[in-house]
């Protein structure tokens, strides 16, 4: 018995499940699995390699400087990349008396302690009003925060000199400290608005079911929650003040009143006719001290201001 089957042709339907199955040229290439682990260690390698290239770029220098202080003068001239063939200590306490690095050192302090606790005191105030209530004029005050970080302080260095001037601030210790703050506000309240945003209001209601006024509940409630991010944006604020070299040299020329990065220049202008450069490169590592202990001791309540915001 015959069947009537269609001639094959264009037109032709291939029968059964062939109707539902795509053609093995039409189906999408899959990437190995294989394939897909060998580039991720790839990009980790060349990843990883690049960070052990950073950190012997940043690490070498520091290391090579604190072997130069403890080197003589000859032995800085003569073999400057071997190790010291003994400590010498005093290049240390000549750099500290003879250079007046002492003197340097505690200007320093001040300043930059006066003006870190009211940079901290200030923006955190500002932030957690911006961040908190809503006003005529908060997203305004908000971003001349914000545009306050991109003016080069460059061009405010004359009319901030002669502001200065005018309100018999120059030469001054707290005039150096006000210019600190308003310097640091910016970056600070920036940085804080965000932080504070990520906190629950729930516990600041709490505290104003009990009571509790708004001062209270921002020193006693709010703050000590945004305690990471207080000491995240300190150390940053830190790093910049303790290295502030362009607004002292403006604002503090009297020699009595210099801070220890102006110190530094003055070594090394002296350094050049006495030769005495031992004493320079100690006084470079006293100048470094206070930063890497800072950052040693808070670098763990960096990290979790820094990723508060996003885990939470």
């Amino acid at each position: 018995m015959k069947t009537n089957t269609p001639p094959p042709g264009d037109d032709a339907v291939l029968p059964g499940p062939a109707l539902l199955t795509p053609q093995a040229s039409e189906r999408p290439e899959r990437p190995a699995r294989g394939t897909a682990r060998g580039e991720g260690k790839v990009l980790n390698v060349f990843s990883h390699g690049v960070l052990v290239i950073w950190a012997i770029m940043v690490t070498l220098p520091l290391l090579w400087a604190v072997m130069t202080a403890f080197k003589d003068n000859r032995s800085i001239l003569t073999s400057p990349w071997s190790l010291p063939d003994r400590l010498h200590f005093d290049n240390f306490s000549r750099a500290w008396t003879e250079a007046q690095i002492g003197d340097y050192f505690f200007n320093t302090v001040v300043v930059v302690g006066g003006s870190l606790a009211g940079t901290l005191v200030l923006g955190s105030m500002a932030a957690y009003v911006l961040a908190r209530f809503d006003f005529p004029g908060n997203r305004f005050v908000y971003f001349l925060f914000v545009g306050g970080m991109s003016f080069p302080v460059m061009l405010a260095l004359v009319p901030l000199f002669y502001v200065v001037n005018n309100v018999g601030l120059l030469n001054t210790t707290h005039g150096l400290i006000l210019v600190y703050i308003a310097y640091s506000l910016p970056f600070t309240v920036f940085f804080l608005t965000s932080f504070f945003r990520t906190l629950p209001t729930s516990i600041a209601e709490a505290a104003f079911v009990d009571g509790a006024s708004h001062t209270r509940t921002f020193f006693q409630v709010m703050l000590p929650m945004a305690k990471p991010g207080l000491i995240s944006v300190g150390i940053f604020n830190f790093l910049g003040q303790w290295n502030q070299y362009m607004l002292p040299t403006v604002l503090s020329t009297d020699p009595e009143q210099k801070v220890l990065t102006q110190g530094l220049v003055q070594m090394t202008a002296v350094a050049g006719y006495k030769s005495d450069w031992a004493a320079l490169f100690a006084g470079l590592v006293l100048a470094m001290l206070p930063v890497l202990g800072a950052y040693v001791v808070s670098q763990r309540q960096v990290v979790q201001g820094l990723t508060a915001g996003a885990l939470k």
